[in-house]
């Protein structure tokens, strides 16, 4: 199974003839290829599987992701129960 952070593209460039980004994950910055999203602009939220961007996010379910994201991190640096009550949803 893959998980899937979304990124936020901060820099597009090109590298070996390839569009590529620079995408800030909460603070820590990766590349990937961009050359799957050619509609992808700075700004953008994107989804990065082994290295390429495979799909563009809105921002507003890119930043319900990310929150579920740190839900679950918080969740995990307690005692790793999931309250009662909480589906996750």
């Amino acid at each position: 199974m893959c998980l899937a952070i979304p990124g936020k593209v901060v820099e597009i460039y090109e590298e070996a003839g390839l569009s590529m980004g620079r995408l800030d994950y909460g603070g820590v910055i990766n590349k990937a290829c961009l050359a799957y999203l050619p509609e992808v602009k700075v700004g953008d939220y994107a989804i990065v599987h082994a290295g390429f961007a495979i799909s563009i996010l809105d921002e507003e379910e890119a930043l319900k992701s990310i929150e579920t994201w740190d839900e679950l991190l918080s969740i995990t640096e307690g005692d790793g129960e999931i309250p009662p009550g909480n589906t996750g949803s």
